[in-house]
């Protein structure tokens, strides 16, 4: 069982980037799929979450119209579009598994966590 991140990089503030999450191993359409964030020092973030059909989303406040989860069952992939990025959003970008279906923001709700892929957004 499998889960990478990948598509970060460097990006100038107010640019975008598309992070992508294929799973492995096994299917995780029937589980809702979230991504996270650590900055430097500081602790892993809440930072969407979309539910197992896709039909419920959230978001932390701070990416809040900004960013845009989605995913695609028929290839066990998992997107999110960052869109008017900041310097404040610069870490490392996880994307997990939950145990469950439904759309949550607690760390502990998640079971299976892939490789990070790291976000620079430069002023």
């Amino acid at each position: 069982v499998q889960l990478q991140a990948f598509g970060g990089g460097l990006v100038q503030a107010g640019g975008s980037l598309r992070l992508s999450c294929a799973a492995s191993g096994r299917t995780f359409s029937n589980n809702a799929i979230g991504w996270f964030r650590q900055a430097p020092g500081k602790e892993r973030e809440f930072v969407a979450v979309i539910s197992w059909r896709g039909g419920s989303t959230y978001y932390a406040d701070s990416v809040k119209g900004r960013f845009t989860i989605s995913r695609d069952n028929a290839k066990n992939m998992v997107y999110l579009q960052m869109d008017g990025l900041e310097p404040e959003d610069t870490a490392v970008y996880y994307c997990a598994a939950a145990r469950g279906s439904h759309a949550a923001a607690a760390r502990s709700s998640y079971q299976y966590w892939g490789q990070g892929t790291e976000v620079t957004v430069s002023s």
